[in-house]
């Protein structure tokens, strides 16, 4: 049901919180010292995890998670394990047995995204900047709403900081645990080989390797259940081609100006790559919306790299800070068109906790 729209404002002054605390981060970051740096990120990532674990009926597959949980019930160990996304599944059987709830599940996987949003985000050079990046789309939307594959996007983030510091093993790693909880995190894989610096054939045949045996092991038993609901019935993914080219825009940036960015080479390819895959999307996100869509979602991250690193390009500081305050902007206009425009935005507001309820 929609809220009345004289209401809607009042009822959404939680999420623009949340968008305004890494605008304070901004502003102190240059103040604290490395300790406080690492007691404020804690407590940040803390409060985003709790937001997203301790809502109550936000979110538009609340019910669907609801039952997911209960279904864990009248299943076995083995059954859990062997099943689709056994990661996401282990995880509500172990709640279930414990007697915990769905608050319980949805706090554990805001802490897997966050970890991973945290990790990545201190691993650029405006940390608080790239934090506030994500908060109208990765962490309200996707963090609040999709919670298997907001897990498994935060695994992803941890396995990209792990390959820009060429560790290709530790990369594979954290996107195998990510399919774990969705199986779409697999189809990231082949960024790993394309992605190497060194021993480049040897990258190139595991990575394939690894590639299309995780490809059987998570997509071949839905592979027919996959292209009937995502492609074949052609169900139109509503502001898909928007968050596409929310990708799109800083992926075009980085092609034009990742030159003058001073990268490292294992940078330069992995966010090259990382570009050509979100505009490739524009033209796939009108044949299947929906499955495009979806898989977008992994591309989110070339988002917070590239907008934490373009203030950077101006020399003089009082043009960086121009530049860091339109990304400001901007990210507070989507925030805003998507709160009071998107067509499923009344299923986030407004935010409520368990508690209060």
């Amino acid at each position: 049901m929609h809220v009345p729209d004289l209401c809607r404002g009042r009822l959404m002054l939680p999420y623009w919180l949340f968008f305004l605390l890494p605008c304070v981060g901004l502003f102190i970051n240059r103040q604290l010292n490395q300790r406080s740096q690492v007691w404020s990120w804690s407590a940040i990532g803390l409060f985003f995890a709790l937001a997203m674990g301790m809502r109550y009926q936000v979110g538009g597959d609340w019910g669907a998670y609801l039952r997911m949980l209960e279904m864990q019930s009248g299943r076995s160990l083995g059954d859990v394990i062997t099943g689709e996304d056994p990661g996401f599944y282990l995880l509500c059987w172990l709640v279930e047995r414990a007697g915990g709830s769905i608050y319980w599940v949805n706090t554990l996987c805001g802490m897997i995204v966050m970890a991973g949003v945290v990790r990545f985000c201190r691993s650029l050079p405006l940390p608080w900047l790239a934090l506030l990046v994500s908060v109208p789309y990765l962490i309200i939307v996707v963090g609040m709403g999709y919670t298997r594959q907001a897990a498994a996007l935060g695994f992803l983030m941890l396995g990209l900081v792990s390959l820009t510091n060429q560790s290709l093993r530790w990369f594979l790693f954290w996107t195998l645990l990510g399919a774990t909880f969705h199986k779409s995190a697999v189809l990231m894989l082949p960024v790993a080989a394309l992605a190497s610096t060194s021993n480049r054939f040897w990258s190139l045949f595991w990575g394939g390797v690894i590639s299309i045996a995780a490809g059987y092991l998570f997509l071949l038993d839905s592979a027919a259940y996959l292209w009937t609901n995502y492609v074949e019935a052609d169900y139109q993914s509503q502001g898909g081609m928007i968050r596409v080219l929310m990708n799109a825009v800083p992926a075009a940036l980085f092609l034009s100006l990742n030159r003058r960015m001073r990268l490292s080479a294992g940078e330069q390819k992995l966010w090259f790559w990382m570009s050509l895959f979100s505009l490739a999307c524009i033209p796939l996100v009108v044949l299947s919306s929906t499955a495009t869509d979806r898989v977008a979602l992994y591309l989110i991250p070339i988002q917070l790299f590239v907008f934490s690193h373009l203030p950077f390009l101006a020399k003089e500081p009082s043009l960086r800070a121009t530049i860091a305050l339109a990304v400001v902007c901007y990210y507070a206009f989507v925030q805003f068109v998507w709160l009071v425009f998107g067509a499923h935005s009344y299923a986030w507001v407004p935010y409520q906790v368990f508690w209060l309820i």
